[in-house]
């Protein structure tokens, strides 16, 4: 017996784009707190368009070996707030595979003073540092790592300032 033809096309539904807002708006499950980002601060000096930008660098604990991947993530910068949000990981397009992390490079030029970095995972959860920038004593301090007052809240980042990869201009 043939298959009827059907009427009309079926409905496939769209997918929801989580927005920062609705990140942190999110109550996060109840399970045990491991560190799997690592949040790196540092100064760094483009040579090829001469700029001095502070870096922050996420990535991943967990090394991965078969794919090179990087973090996919959304970036929402306020007065002294920043708010990144990681949605994922993407795979790079490279014939040569490496052990290495997932990471996300993100480049700011107009940071001076301090500042609250909020990294938000897809689950809801938010852990927050705050960081002075100072690139006139060129230095970056971390006055505070905390957890904001949010239900069901866990550690999952780890923050530093990362002075090895400190480079200026000459």
């Amino acid at each position: 017996m043939p298959l009827k033809k059907p009427i009309e096309a079926p409905k496939i539904p769209k997918t929801r784009k989580k927005t920062t807002e609705t990140l942190k708006n999110a109550i996060p499950s109840q399970k045990e707190g491991a560190i799997e980002y690592i949040c790196k601060a540092y100064f760094n000096y483009d040579k090829v368009l001469r700029k001095q930008t502070c870096n922050i660098s996420i990535e991943t604990v967990k090394e991965f070996t078969v794919l090179n991947y990087i973090l996919s993530t959304d970036v929402k910068k306020t007065k002294n707030v920043i708010d990144i949000s990681i949605l994922g990981l993407n795979t790079t397009q490279s014939y040569l595979t490496l052990v290495q992390p997932a990471k996300a490079e993100l480049f700011f030029e107009d940071i001076f003073g301090k500042h609250t970095i909020n990294v938000i995972k897809q689950d809801g959860s938010i852990n927050s540092a705050i960081f002075d920038f100072n690139i006139y004593k060129k230095e970056i301090k971390l006055v505070e790592q905390f957890l904001p007052q949010k239900k069901n809240n866990k550690k999952f980042c780890e923050f530093s300032v990362s002075e090895l990869d400190f480079t200026f201009s000459e």
